[in-house]
């Protein structure tokens, strides 16, 4: 009875842990790799294991670094169940589906260079159609509902307020008369978040594996938040220049839209043509007013009182190539937001390239940006940036509102993790180095926990604990 850590240690991607009781074996998570170049490349590496020899996989939620190699997972012999929350099962149906069809766009362009150079050509990590195949292996689940994985694995899922369908995940694992309960966060919500609920406290394990994105650091306060999104588009507005928001499309576009809808006449957005500039994001927009019964208690009056929370009188969708480009043609009054968020693709790149040299536009990030990012460049104040070749100048001025991250942080770990009695073994996993050291001292200082830091390929032994 065993947990290997192969994905997201002292690192916030590639999110993959596997699981062994008896002959069993079931993988939490099977995330991409995200980041720079390099950092993707990993993702073309061979798995530490036989695919063919997993029998189930447990995904906690839809967000790629978690959900990103089940294609490649399948393409290598894997064919058991995919055991998530229904609403993820939707979601990753639009994310995967996306992934498949930009890696082929990547390497047919990519392919074109090689072919005129005689170089031999690439393939997709996967495709448009493994993607589309990886489908009939899911098996959605509602929360607290327990669930036998295989004999000897049995998961219950809990709400973690990350985004719609997230789940920390509870097993229960029993081999040779032993029991022991493993605990996975996923990714931790922000309590408070509109939309969705905070995350279920629980109280009994033997074993926590917590993420730490944020494990070196507060948010601010929500109302702070909001007062700072205000006063960002006040100053743009007097600027007469356009605001950039790259956004994640599943959750974090929601929850703008949610936000703009709440505060439309205080922050004077009746001002502004917004568009929502990704095809997949205004998918997202269904599916999460499909799942309207998981949201807060608030967002589901808001809903059943006003109407889909999601549409504004001034919000214009734009899925064709045709219609986003045309937002290139507006030099001022424009809220556009589009993926990815970390702007390491997508089409928020383009309007980047418009945008960035002009001093009255903005850029205004909501979430976090990983090292080795166009994002985390902007963030961390470069001066020129390079797009398709083209060295472009920062004079835009980039604004980052840490306060609306959909991850917990170091507070709201904490305080998760304090809600177990006796205090169990704890594992971080999904953050950053600087940000685990700070966090796991933290804890220790506080608990007096046995708190450790994972390893890539570390085991433990569960019967230990």
């Amino acid at each position: 009875m065993k947990i290997k850590f192969l994905g997201a240690t002292q690192m916030v991607t590639g999110s993959c842990h596997l699981v062994e009781v008896g002959n069993k074996r079931i993988l939490l998570d099977c995330g991409l790799i995200q980041g720079s170049h390099d950092s993707e490349l990993e993702n073309e590496k061979p798995f530490r294991f036989d695919p063919k020899n997993i029998d189930a996989v447990v995904l906690s939620h839809a967000h790629l670094d978690h959900s990103g190699r089940l294609p490649l997972l399948v393409k290598q012999g894997f064919n058991g169940p995919i055991i998530t929350h229904h609403a993820t099962v939707d979601l990753c149906k639009v994310l995967l589906e996306d992934a498949g069809h930009l890696n082929e766009r990547g390497v047919e362009w990519e392919n074109r260079k090689r072919e005129r150079k005689g170089m031999e050509l690439l393939k997709p990590l996967y495709t448009l159609e493994e993607a589309i195949n990886t489908q009939q292996y899911f098996e959605g689940i509602e929360y607290d509902q327990l669930t036998e994985v295989v004999p000897g694995i049995s998961v219950i899922l809990h709400d973690a307020g990350h985004i719609l369908g997230s789940a920390i995940v509870e097993l229960k694992l029993t081999e040779n008369g032993n029991n022991r309960t493993l605990v996975f966060t996923g990714d931790l919500g922000h309590s408070g978040a509109p939309i969705l609920k905070n995350p279920t406290p629980l109280h009994n394990a033997n074993l926590v594996i917590m993420e730490s994105t944020y494990g070196d650091r507060l948010h601010r306060e929500w109302k702070d938040t909001w007062d700072e999104m205000g006063e960002i588009i006040q100053c743009a507005r007097n600027d007469r220049g356009n605001i950039l928001i790259p956004a994640f499309t599943i959750g974090r576009t929601q929850e703008l839209l949610y936000i703009f809808g709440q505060n439309y006449d205080a922050w004077e957005l009746q001002k502004w043509e917004i568009f929502l500039d990704s095809p997949m994001a205004i998918e997202a927009n269904k599916i999460y007013s499909k799942h309207s019964d998981i949201h807060n208690h608030q967002a589901q009056r808001r809903f059943k009182e006003c109407g889909n929370p999601f549409d504004l009188p001034n919000l214009h969708l734009t899925p064709s190539a045709e219609e986003s480009m045309a937002i290139n043609n507006i030099k001022s009054g424009a809220i556009i937001i589009a993926g990815s968020g970390m702007c390491n693709g997508g089409r928020i790149k383009h309007h980047l390239k418009h945008n960035l040299w002009r001093n009255y536009s903005h850029v205004l990030f909501a979430g976090f940006q990983a090292r080795g990012t166009l994002g985390r460049a902007l963030v961390d104040g470069a001066k020129h940036v390079t797009l398709w070749g083209e060295q472009i100048q920062v004079n835009a001025k980039i604004h980052t509102v840490g306060g609306l991250s959909a991850h917990a942080d170091q507070s709201g770990l904490i305080k998760w993790y304090q809600q177990f009695s006796g205090k169990p073994r704890l594992v971080l996993v999904h953050g950053e180095p600087e940000a685990q050291e700070v966090l796991m001292e933290k804890i220790c200082d506080e608990t007096s926990a046995e708190v450790s830091i994972a390893t890539h390929g570390e085991v433990i032994n569960l019967l230990n604990l």
